[in-house]
């Protein structure tokens, strides 16, 4: 069988033999993978590291691979959006599942153990600041998996249909198409364990509008955070607004890798209260996966 061969426009590859927009080297990848949105919280979760083996910062890219309790980690900033997870899953796929070398695909399948780490506006009352929330599912409002084939087979179509005519959104082709996709199971309950809440989580294009924010800008349907705080499927209701998960989940279950995102609450949308101090609370969340990846 002859393998598939990436050409170089397609599999972009530096010269020092690191992949483009990480410019992280194959050698440099762990089974173990930590991804956070800000730049500055990859130092915050290295400092828990025993040892440090690399350190590469490229645009809003830092990543470190170091040891944690003799497990091998890598901790890898993403920036914010779904763009970016997809650039960054793609990349750290192509580390450990392409030969840079030949730019043909390995034999064997590398699977990769992904937890994403970051922060959520809370959509329900039992969800306040501070909640810690890991989460079993991810509703992209995004669009970015309808690029790939196969998006079908990975996603909750009953659950995607259900929530498009809660919504009203079917037929009106302005609207974005949802899709659904479950977190690992076996990563959930091990990350999740018995103190996290498990919940259904909505990522979001943007920060603003597509999370129900009016500032001078009106609003397409003002009563949609009304209606996804009301929405409920097979016992289940969405948790939290994020802004990668879904991209996340999709992407690694297309590729055959385990991820799963947990998030800590900063703010709450139904009582309208934050936490602007929460980041001196998120290096709890960071231990509790660092402990449990």
């Amino acid at each position: 069988m002859v393998k598939r061969y990436f050409a170089e426009s397609e599999l972009i590859i530096n010269p020092d033999g690191s992949v483009f927009h990480l410019h992280v080297k194959p050698e440099y990848l762990a089974d173990k993978i930590i991804l956070v949105g800000d730049p500055g919280r990859v130092n915050l979760v290295a400092s828990h590291f025993e040892t440090k083996e690399c350190e590469v910062e490229s645009r809003e890219f830092h990543t470190v691979t170091g040891r944690y309790n003799g497990k091998r980690i890598t901790v890898t900033s993403t920036g914010i959006g779904c763009d970016n997870i997809d650039i960054v899953i793609n990349e750290m796929d192509a580390l450990a599942n392409i030969d840079f070398n030949t730019r043909t695909e390995k034999d064997t399948l590398r699977q990769l153990e992904i937890v994403r780490i970051g922060t959520c506006g809370g959509l329900q009352p039992y969800t306040p600041e501070g909640t810690f929330i890991c989460s079993v599912k991810s509703v992209g409002f995004d669009g970015l998996l309808n690029f790939y084939e196969g998006r079908n087979a990975v996603c909750d179509l009953p659950m995607e249909r259900a929530l498009l005519n809660h919504l009203g959104w079917t037929g009106n082709i302005c609207a974005p198409a949802p899709y659904v996709v479950d977190a690992d199971a076996e990563l959930v309950d091990r990350i999740a364990d018995n103190d996290m809440v498990r919940g259904v989580t909505v990522a979001c294009g943007g920060f603003f509008g597509p999370q129900g924010r009016q500032l001078r800008i009106p609003l397409a349907d003002p009563k949609q955070n009304e209606k996804i705080e009301k929405f409920e499927y097979n016992g289940m209701k969405i948790t939290n607004f994020e802004m990668e998960s879904s991209a996340l989940a999709g992407l690694a279950r297309l590729m055959g890798h385990k991820a799963t995102t947990c998030c800590m609450v900063i703010a709450n949308r139904v009582t309208q209260k934050s936490d602007t101090g929460y980041k001196n609370h998120i290096d709890n969340l960071i231990k509790l996966v660092l402990d449990r990846i």
